[in-house]
């Protein structure tokens, strides 16, 4: 029945309730596992979807299963300070909440910074084809993919990656100061990234997962000329050669924050699904009115403030109201809007995974 929730929901149909999908950072999903009795000893939890047991997803009656591949799987790396596989330095920093100490990552170190064409052109990435990185997605298609929609996620497919190689600012002033330079920094995740959807589309996938933050919570933050002149063209190339392969593919995209002056665009290189829809930064009725014929949403359910913050009668009717919403017809999949933070109280996590899988899409508000 996941598989066809999901399809339905994706045709803009209505089925038995609305599908959903959630993911945690590590130390939520350790209370998670406790809290359900299930074994926290089954491995360190990756928000991203590498190498997950997937115990945590399918307890809980989750519609989707993700698999990643590509730089945002160094997110979550070990120790305090280490070194990812593309010369990236991060750097775990914790944070305190009523539940315990959490940290996250942030990259610090940019293997690429100050560096002019030429040590650009020397810069040797990873390989995509190493059939390794592909372990965990043949075993999940072969176990699930007759029950569950699977997902190939590659985002952080090529704005995020390459700030990461060369320094945000820098980047940023490359676009104005020296496209071609920026273009040849670009070029090192994008064709990553669309080795590795190519690769997870011929095996099979039901969805793959782009996408690279560009919005911040009022608009922004790089110019719709920029996002145009520099992420367009490759994103829509990476659409472009994934529906070859697979026609019936399906291309998610993310960007937190408010993205309104580019979604049209979306629309118009092939995009499917938009994620994550924070209400804080997008009206979720405004983004299904304008634009719910032509797209499906994933996400929208508040991750800065009801999920954390509200009671669970606040997450009841938020859910509800999504459902009422964003959901009207089918073309949703609910989601918290990021992976969901140690921060947030049980009972809140709880009250938004009874009233999604108790509530079918025909509920009405209260």
């Amino acid at each position: 029945m996941h598989r066809e929730r999901v399809a339905a929901a994706l045709n803009h149909e209505v089925s038995d309730r609305c599908p959903w999908q959630a993911t945690f950072t590590p130390e939520f999903a350790e209370r998670l596992r406790s809290d359900m009795r299930l074994d926290v000893a089954a491995g360190a939890h990756n928000p991203h979807g590498a190498g997950n047991p997937f115990d945590l997803e399918m307890a809980l009656d989750q519609d989707l299963l993700v698999t990643s591949v590509g730089w945002a799987n160094s997110y979550y790396g070990e120790g305090s300070q280490y070194v990812d596989e593309w010369g990236v330095s991060w750097v775990s920093a914790p944070y305190e909440t009523p539940f315990g100490l959490g940290h996250y990552t942030e990259p610090r170190g940019h293997p690429l910074a100050g560096a002019d064409a030429k040590e650009v052109a020397r810069y040797e990435r990873p390989d995509p084809g190493r059939p390794e990185l592909y372990k965990d997605a043949e075993r999940l298609i072969a176990e699930c993919g007759a029950e569950y929609w699977i997902v190939g996620s590659t985002v952080t497919t090529i704005f995020e990656a390459a700030w990461a190689l060369r320094g945000l600012e820098q980047l940023l002033t490359d676009f104005i100061e020296d496209p071609d330079l920026a273009d040849a920094i670009l070029d090192i995740p994008y064709r990553y990234h669309l080795a590795a959807a190519e690769t997870l589309v011929r095996m099979g996938v039901d969805m793959v997962w782009l996408g690279d933050d560009v919005g911040h919570q009022h608009g922004m933050f790089i110019s719709p000329r920029h996002w145009r002149r520099f992420l367009k063209p490759r994103m829509a190339h990476i659409i472009e050669r994934l529906k070859t392969i697979n026609p019936d593919v399906k291309v998610a995209y993310h960007s937190d924050g408010c993205i309104f002056p580019i979604i049209t665009e979306l629309i118009e290189i092939g995009l499917d699904v938009l994620n994550p829809i924070q209400p804080a930064a997008m009206d979720p009725a405004r983004v299904k009115r304008e634009f719910g014929r032509d797209l499906c949403f994933w996400g929208s359910i508040d991750e800065q403030h009801t999920l954390p913050f509200g009671s669970p009668d606040d997450i009841r009717r938020e859910v509800l109201e999504r459902i009422a919403t964003l959901g009207a017809g089918g073309g949703l999949i609910l989601a918290p809007t990021h992976h969901v933070q140690l921060d947030t109280p049980l009972e809140n996590f709880w009250a938004m995974v009874e009233t999604i899988t108790r509530s079918g899409v025909s509920d009405e508000l209260d």
